[in-house]
């Protein structure tokens, strides 16, 4: 079995654009544009992002302006801001005493929006076979 590697974006690199990362990724840099992670993504500390996420799972320790669609679990600890719209399928929100969200939150499949359906091939599991 191949070992998986982490894609790291370091503190002071500063990234525009539309990003993709099949694998899981930390952020502790600063990144404005859209991201789509199909695992874990990591929001360090000292990171600030302005995006639209599409994320299976989430920590956030940073901060982080825009909207987020999470399939899984996403937690915001301590030192974490959420600013804007948080979309999930199932309720699986973890803040930490001093963590912070101030925005939207959507839970459910049936959130009324259009996208929606579109939005599940994202967070399916790639078949292996």
């Amino acid at each position: 079995m191949a070992t998986e590697s982490i894609t790291t974006i370091s503190e002071g690199a500063i990234i525009e654009g539309k990003l993709n990362f099949p694998g899981p990724v930390v952020i502790d840099g600063r990144v404005i544009g859209d991201i789509t992670a199909s695992q874990k993504l990591t929001i360090g500390k000292n990171a600030k992002v302005e995006s639209v996420i599409y994320a299976r799972d989430a920590v956030i320790s940073g901060y982080v302006e825009g909207t987020m669609h999470v399939s899984g679990q996403i937690e915001i600890t301590s030192t974490g801001k959420l600013i804007g719209e948080l979309i999930q399928e199932a309720p699986a929100l973890i803040i930490e005493k001093g963590g912070m969200f101030k925005g939207k939150s959507i839970t459910g499949e049936n959130d009324g929006s259009p996208e929606k359906k579109d939005e599940k091939k994202f967070f399916r599991k790639a078949d292996n076979s």
